[in-house]
């Protein structure tokens, strides 16, 4: 069982909608005290950086996100969840992120049109790494984002994308991933992301 944590800023339809049609089991939720009970949990996320941080404070979430990611369990971050992974944001000045991963959230800069909107081309880092099992280098993905994560280790990156310069598009660490892109929307590569995921999460002890 998959939990798709709800702290009021996620897609949280199409995403659910996406694992349905993997025929994988996942609740919404909101209770920190619940989120130990999942096997892999999801946090979406549209919107402003500080407003979702603010929401998880508000909702507890805080410490019960970073306490799951302590206990090796599957955590994985989309678009605006992939960037709250990490230690912070210099959206509308500078945030505190999550801390789960080395790095910032930068907007991007010069002439490039903003938001970073549309499909794009993911260039595989880690061809061998287990959640871009079934992937290959070129396959389009679907990205609307201002912001985009400079990471500190760049052991992190799993994927890229280019827009204007390399783009994390996929980070990775031990248990910890993250997609800057859409998965639910992005055809089938997304949902073979998503497949690859769920599988990190069967078999999980709770």
């Amino acid at each position: 069982m998959i939990g798709i944590v709800d702290y009021g800023m996620g897609n949280l339809y199409s995403l659910g909608k996406a694992l349905e049609r993997l025929n994988c089991p996942h609740e919404f939720v909101a209770a920190p005290e619940r989120l130990a009970a999942y096997g892999g949990i999801i946090l979406p996320g549209v919107g402003a950086f500080a407003d979702a941080m603010n929401n998880i404070r508000e909702l507890g979430l805080l410490a019960a996100i970073r306490e799951y990611a302590e206990s090796g369990k599957p955590l994985l971050g989309i678009c605006l969840g992939m960037q709250l992974l990490f230690s912070s944001s210099e959206e509308h000045g500078c945030n505190e992120g999550l801390g789960l991963l080395a790095g910032k959230a930068a907007r991007f800069c010069g002439e490039l049109k903003i938001p970073h909107m549309g499909w794009n081309q993911l260039q595989l880092k880690a061809p061998k790494h287990p959640l871009l099992q079934g992937l290959a280098d070129g396959e389009y993905v679907y990205f609307v984002h201002s912001y985009h994560v400079c990471v500190d280790d760049p052991g992190d990156l799993l994927a890229v994308t280019d827009y204007g310069h390399e783009v994390t598009a996929i980070v990775g660490r031990a248990n910890i991933y993250g997609m800057q892109f859409h998965p639910e929307k992005s055809g089938e590569t997304g949902m073979r992301l998503l497949q690859n995921f769920a599988k990190q999460c069967e078999g999980v002890l709770l």
